[in-house]
């Protein structure tokens, strides 16, 4: 089983995928994902919110909530991803430093530091 076919049965297609003898389809649901998937939608954020203050709760009965709670639609998003700006990776490489450590010192990089790293980096070749 795939992420994408336990947020569909939850969704939309409302069959219970949990309800087979498979002991592996409810080892791979992962409660924290199918919430973080289901909270960008003003209709399914009260049920995870729900979900969220029974944390202790086990897996077949957290899907069996989702399921039985949630109205029947489509519902898709895409996954939310942390934008890193253009010479972050350029930064990066020249300093050799850690994501973390990149992020703090890019304010206070000029675009002329910028332009002078991309300089020294050049290699040649087509971009």
């Amino acid at each position: 089983m795939k992420l994408g076919d336990y947020l569909t049965s939850i969704n939309y297609s409302k069959k219970n995928l949990l309800d087979t003898e498979d002991e592996m389809v409810e080892k791979k649901y992962t409660p924290f994902i199918i919430n973080r998937c289901l909270s960008y939608f003003p209709d399914t954020i009260m049920q995870v919110n729900e979900v969220n203050f029974w944390c202790g709760m086990d897996k077949k009965m957290h899907y069996d909530y989702l399921l039985n709670s949630t109205r029947k639609r489509k519902r898709f998003s895409k996954w939310l991803k942390d934008e890193k700006p253009e010479d972050f990776e350029t930064v990066k490489e020249y300093f050799g430093y850690s994501d973390k450590k990149t992020k703090e010192i890019m304010p206070i990089i000029s675009e002329e530091d910028i332009e002078n790293m991309r300089k020294e980096m050049f290699t040649g070749g087509k971009k």
